[in-house]
């Protein structure tokens, strides 16, 4: 085939996912069974336009690659250390009973040997993407049923890493070779994931704190790391793609994570539409998309039932309350879009048909349709059922409540105005999260350990997600950008104060009208200072002696704090050191 027309079909691939994603945002569904249906479309299903072969197969592999890197930077182990133990149960227990659904389900319906096996260990995974994504808009990924279905994801996710490193090996043979091949695997993904872990505690740390304050130069090193981790993988005889996963763990327990994942993000979305609609292109007609169409909607209701249940069953018998087993189980209902990489797999590996890749198709498509409402209305669906839900309460439930940032304070960019409000926005509020994009600023707090700290620039949604600025009461924003304000201002709780800056008066107006609490402006401050300072020459030079007294002890102060800091071996910014009193303008 042609350059030319690689081209063409990555461009076809790219305006129908565009314009089939669009609709899909319009009624609520995720994009990426948009980008499945594209593949359907493009496909034999429909109008066979596009192959699976050239540029858009050398896309896919490295939407895919991306995908796993991305899944593995939003594995942060600190996200759910308070309930691990019990995390770590109910995850065990749900892969072990949900894959035995699984394969009940498929011996029922009749499928052969090979198929029951493939279709048992591909329908055990939750949709990552869409659960984790749908949670964050809603502000419940940190309430402690999304903290429970997060934990399940990440062990769903591992044991997900080695069942498909299993089916990317050169040839599965019998038993004995599975085992032994398995053994490799989890040998050699011992090995590299030690030195992920090494490296996120001895390496990374000192690398990108040197980096991280350059933004291009950040995110360059960030996909370079996942490409050496690629290449120790291959080096290693696993699936490349197992090593970029790894990369993505070792970068996620760094206080920089959240700023990477979301800038990231985009590149990776951009390679996974091309690599779901591969997807639909390895479906070879109609007849193979529908040849298993009534035993789909069966598995889709059986599974989706019988998984709400074990999940149920296992939440709360951790001695979690019934409002949270419920939450935390109808949120894990769907059949994964994972299902379809093992499905994918497995063709390769001559174990399924492409029919039986139509049926796992049909299966995520209708799961993952229909969750995305009942996740979205998780909560009505509770209240609803309630009443008959509250027999399972028992007298001993665990609190339903565990530590996260609600009803705090957050400061924007760590310099002289909120370094001294600090102490009083504490006294108020008792918790105190800063964001800030400098690097110094981060160790600084970090070593004091008085405050939260979140690396990052403050436009970017996962920054503010991980501070959770719509939970806080009080915000301080040091920023004269009058984007970075709006921002705050369009997505921060209607009764949070806000206090914000501006360098212009249109834009004070502008933040005024959108709710701004008040609009600190440095130079009309200024202004009011030397105005009084005039005054009180003309009018008492006594006044005016002891005000500039007043203040330059002010300032001397300071200095000698940063005197101390020096001699400590702390670092010292520009904000800690000032040559005349405009700094009390900001007071």
């Amino acid at each position: 085939m042609s350059e030319i027309a690689l081209a063409a079909d990555f461009a076809i691939i790219v305006v129908v996912a565009t314009v089939i994603g669009l609709i899909a945002r319009q009624t609520g569904q995720p994009t990426i069974i948009a980008y499945i249906l594209t593949g359907i479309i493009l496909g034999p299903v429909a109008f066979d336009i596009v192959t699976d072969e050239g540029l858009v197969e050398l896309m896919a592999d490295l939407g895919f690659a991306f995908l796993l890197f991305l899944l593995g930077l939003k594995m942060r182990f600190e996200d759910i250390r308070e309930i691990l133990p019990a995390v770590t149960n109910v995850a065990i227990g749900q892969t072990v009973l949900q894959t035995a659904l699984a394969f009940l389900v498929a011996w029922a319906l009749g499928f052969e040997t090979n198929e029951i096996l493939v279709i048992a260990l591909a329908t055990v995974f939750g949709a990552t993407p869409i659960i984790v994504k749908i949670l964050t808009d809603k502000d419940e990924i940190t309430s402690l049923p999304g903290k429970i279905d997060v934990g399940v994801l990440i062990v769903q996710d591992i044991y997900l890493v080695v069942v498909l490193a299993l089916f990317a090996t050169d040839e599965l043979g019998g038993a004995a070779d599975i085992a032994s091949t398995l053994g490799v695997i989890l040998v050699m993904m011992s090995f590299i994931g030690l030195f992920s872990l090494f490296s996120s505690r001895y390496i990374l740390p000192g690398l990108f704190r040197r980096i991280a304050d350059n933004k291009d130069v950040f995110l360059v090193v960030a996909i370079g790391w996942a490409f050496l981790f690629v290449a120790i993988a291959e080096g290693a005889d696993l699936d490349p793609k197992v090593g970029a996963f790894l990369a993505g763990l070792s970068i996620a327990q760094l206080p920089y994570s959240k700023e990477l994942e979301d800038r990231i993000t985009p590149i990776t979305d951009f390679f996974i539409l091309v690599f779901f609609a591969t997807i639909g292109l390895q479906i070879d007609g109609l007849s193979s998309l529908l040849a298993y169409w009534w035993q789909a909607i069966v598995a889709s209701v059986v599974l989706m039932v019988g998984n709400f249940w074990i999940m149920f069953y296992l939440i709360d018998r951790e001695g979690f309350d019934v409002e949270t087993s419920f939450l935390g189980s109808i949120n894990m209902v769907q059949v994964s879009e994972f299902s379809l990489i093992v499905g994918a797999l497995a063709i390769d590996q001559g174990l399924i048909g492409s029919d039986v890749l139509g049926y796992l198709s049909l299966m995520a498509l209708l799961t993952m349709g229909v969750s995305t409402y009942i996740i979205a209305y998780n909560h009505a669906i509770y209240a609803r059922l309630e009443p008959w839900f509250r027999r399972f309460e028992s007298g001993d439930e665990k609190d339903a409540e565990i530590s996260t940032y609600d009803d705090h304070a957050i400061a924007i960019g760590y310099d002289e105005i909120t370094e001294r409000a600090l102490p009083l926005l504490e006294e108020k509020y008792g918790e105190v999260v800063i964001i800030d994009r400098q690097t110094d600023h981060i160790e600084e707090l970090e070593r004091e350990g008085r405050y939260e700290a979140v690396f990052g620039d403050f436009r970017h949604t996962e920054v503010r997600k991980e501070a959770n600025l719509k939970g806080a009461a009080f915000v301080l924003s040091s920023s004269v950008e009058r984007e970075v304000n709006e921002a705050l201002l369009a997505e921060v709780d209607d009764d949070a104060t806000v206090f914000v800056e501006a360098e212009r008066i249109d834009d004070a107006r502008a933040l005024y009208e959108q709710g701004a609490t008040y609009v600190i402006m440095s130079t009309h401050l200024a202004a009011e200072k030397l105005s009084e300072y005039l005054e009180l020459y003309v009018s008492d030079r006594a006044a005016f002696d002891e005000a500039v007294a007043r203040d330059a002890d002010g300032i001397e102060a300071r200095r000698r704090r940063s005197a101390e800091r020096l001699e400590e071996g702390d670092p010292v910014t520009g904000t800690d050191v000032v040559d005349d009193p405009g700094g009390e303008f900001h007071d």
